[in-house]
């Protein structure tokens, strides 16, 4: 609802509210910038440092080699780490970080050839009465 220049709903509260210093409420404020009320007290998340060595092989082998999925990935990490990386994990660390498998993608609205124009034959004939064509 509330994307100020793109701002996320925790960066907005984080600016532009004031919590203790302030004649209006909190729940004002919320109202007032369009965020919700659980906006104002959040705290993200950090990525832990496995998730950063993880992230981290996984950029190593895309770049080595750009055409391996998340089931190659996770394959490769499991044998290089000893633990478990499951297929979803290491899917949503390629999509944290931008990275997708390269592969040919379907060309499904693409024609071979340009479809044949057909001539309007009724061009020059009036039409005057019902089912006259």
């Amino acid at each position: 609802m509330s994307r100020i220049n793109n701002l996320t709903p925790n960066q907005i509260a984080t600016t532009h509210l004031d919590k203790l210093e302030s004649e209006l409420t909190l729940k004002r404020q919320c109202e007032l910038l369009g965020i919700s009320r659980s906006s104002a007290y959040y705290e993200p998340v950090l990525i832990s440092p496995s998730d950063i060595d993880l992230m981290a092989r996984i950029d190593k082998i895309h770049t080595a080699s750009p055409t391996y999925g998340a089931r190659v990935i996770s394959n490769i990490l499991t044998t290089q780490t000893g633990y478990t990386v499951g297929r979803k994990r290491a899917r949503s660390l390629m999509e944290n970080m931008g990275i997708e498998a390269i592969y040919p993608k379907p060309r499904l609205s693409l024609n071979g050839k340009p479809h044949r124009v057909f001539p309007y034959l009724l061009k020059d004939v009036p039409i005057i009465k019902p089912n006259h064509v």
